[in-house]
């Protein structure tokens, strides 16, 4: 078995389940926006940023393991995993089962970002409106009662009138 072949898969297995813990976060993610609990956000939004950066560390990792490789068998440095596969036909099988299985999970990814990033853009929709609303009662000087009602009063002051 050929060195860089064997690191390549290794990388594409953790890659594959890096990939899974990025839609696990993103899953608890879109439900923490759903249910309105920031700090279940702040925690998703976390998860998902780790295993971003642990994602691009793995692509980093490959691309330098896949000059090795395109070396090795005369390949071109940008080639596929199925031209991998080729060149390296005893690894095909595997090869093919981890892009299978990349292709599945970003799929998932895809889909899953895209609900994300509706259910974000209703969220923030609300918020805009609430704040609206309280920039809107803020405009207006007035007091309340210890009920939380509007008080009214029954003559204008001075304080009241130069406002």
């Amino acid at each position: 078995m050929s060195a860089p072949i064997a690191e390549l898969e290794k990388l594409l297995s953790q890659t594959v389940a890096e990939h899974w813990k990025l839609l696990g976060g993103l899953h608890e993610h879109v439900e923490a926006m759903k249910a309105f609990r920031i700090d279940a956000v702040s925690a998703a939004g976390d998860i998902v940023e780790g295993s971003r950066v642990r994602i691009v560390m793995l692509e980093s990792r490959r691309k330098n393991i896949l000059l090795q490789i395109a070396r090795l068998y005369k390949i071109p440095a940008t080639a596929t995993l199925k031209q991998i596969a080729d060149a390296a036909p005893e690894h095909r099988a595997i090869l093919m089962k981890r892009r299978d299985e990349l292709r599945e999970v970003t799929s998932e990814i895809a889909a899953k970002t895209n609900v994300s990033s509706r259910v974000a853009g209703a969220l923030l929709g609300h918020l805009n409106t609430v704040v609206r609303i309280v920039a809107g009662a803020m405009q207006q000087r007035t007091g309340y009662t210890k009920q939380g009602t509007r008080a009214v009063h029954s003559r204008i002051g001075m304080i009241e009138a130069v406002g």
